[in-house]
């Protein structure tokens, strides 16, 4: 319990951090910001006006206690650009993202895992080299040449999948395998790693010396303890691909909530900018607590885990 409650409250540090460090990052900016994001031919009174309507008019401290206290009450003030409440943005957008989310982690989880277990279930073998040339290429490949290659093949040419949009579920197919190749690649040289380590454990050999197949012992014996490290992995990837899917919701024009970041940051939208970066981190703080209780849910015994 103790252990919990250290690491809600690393999480809560993590959340106030990033928070303030954007708070300074944008103050810390030479010159006017909301200047900078309406451009050079903006007219003074409406930069006056946005300026007044952001806070930045008042003393440092003041912006800083009202930004925070917005901030607690999910209020990240309204989008420049789309002339929105950020949070609304974020919330019509969300489901977009969580679709594609969850579609990639099925896809990275269920190929990396068969895959890593083939591998090592015939080591150093022809399906092996194969597999982990396949995993290699997932990790070497930047997700938007992926993205293209998949579009031109499976949208363009063979006309198979739509190739943008969420128009029906096949329109995440191809974005969700762009999103997940590289994390398929993670978890399928894990599971391959983690399992050999396990397989030349004593216990393996006195499941063999009972007489278990191969196969039963890869399956009933080696399976569960091998899995701890993939699990953990695998908990991380899922709160990286809610948080780190810009590129693929730009490329396949899917209303997320990478989307909207790319569109703060070509915007100089500073709300909505501010609003998609802490969403991103608590994505990413939730992850990281849930793979550690994952870990210790599968090994009790590991309570330094948490």
């Amino acid at each position: 319990m103790k252990q919990i409650v250290q690491r809600l409250l690393q999480a809560v540090l993590v959340l106030f951090g990033v928070a303030l460090l954007l708070f300074i990052m944008v103050r810390v900016i030479p010159g006017n910001p909301v200047a900078m994001m309406m451009g050079d031919h903006a007219d003074p009174a409406a930069i006056e006006r946005i300026s007044h309507e952001l806070g930045l008019d008042r003393p440092i401290h003041e912006q800083f206690f009202i930004y925070l206290r917005n901030v607690l009450r999910l209020d990240f003030g309204t989008s420049i650009t789309l002339g929105r409440p950020v949070a609304d943005l974020m919330t019509a957008a969300f489901p977009n993202t969580l679709k594609l989310a969850v579609c990639a982690a099925v896809f990275a989880w269920v190929t990396g895992i068969f895959c890593g277990i083939i591998s090592a279930a015939y080591s150093n073998s022809f399906i092996d080299h194969l597999f982990m040339g396949i995993s290699l290429l997932g990790l070497s490949m930047p997700v938007f040449l992926i993205a293209m290659v998949l579009q031109y093949v499976f949208a363009y040419h063979l006309h198979i999948l739509p190739i943008s949009g969420t128009d029906s579920w096949k329109s995440f197919i191809l974005p969700a395998i762009a999103l997940g190749w590289n994390c398929a690649g993670s978890v399928a040289r894990l599971m391959r790693s983690s399992l050999l380590e396990v397989m030349e454990e004593d216990y393996i050999d006195t499941a063999y010396a009972k007489g278990r197949s191969h196969a039963g012992v890869l399956i009933f014996h080696a399976l569960r303890n091998a899995f701890l490290p993939v699990v953990t992995m695998m908990a991380v990837q899922f709160s990286a691909l809610i948080s780190g899917a810009v590129i693929t919701e730009t490329v396949f024009s899917i209303n997320g909530i990478g989307r909207l970041a790319a569109a703060a940051i070509n915007g100089r939208d500073i709300p909505l900018l501010q609003g998609t970066v802490l969403f991103s981190t608590l994505a990413a703080v939730l992850g990281n607590l849930l793979a550690d209780w994952l870990y210790l849910l599968l090994d009790p015994r590991i309570t330094e885990a948490i």
